[in-house]
């Protein structure tokens, strides 16, 4: 999108480095918050529209230091995946963009919260379940044959991931606009299977999708490349070096000298009611990690 190159032109020095690493660590702040005090979140830092429209403006990025729920080793799975997506996603489209994207889903979230309470008179305080789904999109767009690992054993490509998080999505979307006409008991089968039959959740699952449309057509103009090709030019960019000598050495080769391929992989022994719980457990990425053990240098 030319739109976006130039704005980066103009505020790309602006662009927060690293920004998963501080939103992580924001996560972890809000978890101590929510297990020592909780009502210093509701009070004063939750997306809470009314509050909004009353003057506590703040509110619209504070809300983002909610975590994700479950036990602590679903929550340090979460906080783990959500760290390597963005990370990832920041190489591959650059620091600016990918602030962009961020910040954009954190403000169409607040936009939401704000029109339901105009609309419906509802205060919904949402934390950032939807927010980080819409960075999963971006991620399975760019790494559609990315797997992970069900059950240590069985691969599952990303972007059949992606598809039932679009599922999930849709079904939110039409089970909520269309919530007068179900049966009690249709939304009490949708309820078991993690989707809620309300306006204000089909408003907020549906702005998360827009964040994800509206950055879609910028997906077909980033070079697709794997994390080891993103490693191995970043080396290879770096050719000139200073040593300890004060010589300038060009490296003219960079070999991978008995490369070993890490695998992390992770899995939480959880055990889960819905097919909610199902998909949020399964995005688990196991990740190629090259070391570079040796390069040669010409003095």
């Amino acid at each position: 999108m030319k739109f976006l190159n130039k704005l980066e032109k103009k505020f790309g020095k602006y662009a927060i480095k690293n920004l998963m690493y501080y939103i992580i660590m924001l996560y972890a702040l809000g978890f101590v918050i929510l297990l020592v005090k909780p009502e210093i979140y509701t009070n004063f830092l939750s997306l809470n529209a009314a509050a909004i429209m009353s003057g506590q403006v703040w509110r619209i990025f504070t809300y983002i230091i909610y975590p994700p729920t479950g036990s602590l080793i679903t929550i340090l799975i979460s906080l783990y995946f959500y760290y390597v997506v963005g990370t990832m996603l920041e190489r591959q489209w650059g620091t600016f963009r990918f602030n962009m994207y961020f910040f954009t889903g954190v403000l169409l979230h607040a936009i939401a919260a704000i029109v339901i309470y105009l609309v419906w008179g509802v205060v919904l305080e949402m934390g950032t379940y939807y927010l980080n789904l819409s960075m999963f999109f971006a991620f399975a767009a760019m790494f559609p044959d990315m797997q992970v690992l069900f059950m240590w054993l069985i691969p599952i490509k990303m972007k059949w991931l992606a598809w039932i998080d679009g599922i999930y999505f849709a079904a939110t979307i039409v089970a909520g606009f269309m919530s007068e006409y179900l049966s009690v008991n249709m939304i009490y089968r949708l309820y078991n299977f993690g989707i809620i039959a309300n306006k204000a959740y089909a408003v907020m699952a549906l702005m998360s999708l827009l964040n994800f449309l509206i950055y879609a057509s910028t997906f077909r103009s980033v070079q697709r490349l794997a994390p080891k090709e993103v490693y191995r030019r970043k080396c290879t960019n770096r050719k000139w070096r200073r040593h300890r000598c004060r010589k300038i050495c060009l490296v003219i080769n960079v070999q991978y000298v008995e490369e070993q391929r890490k695998i992390l992989r992770i899995w939480s022994f959880v055990i889960v009611q819905n097919v909610r719980g199902i998909t949020n457990i399964v995005r688990n990425i196991y990740l190629p990690i090259n070391t570079l053990k040796n390069y040669k240098c010409l003095s």
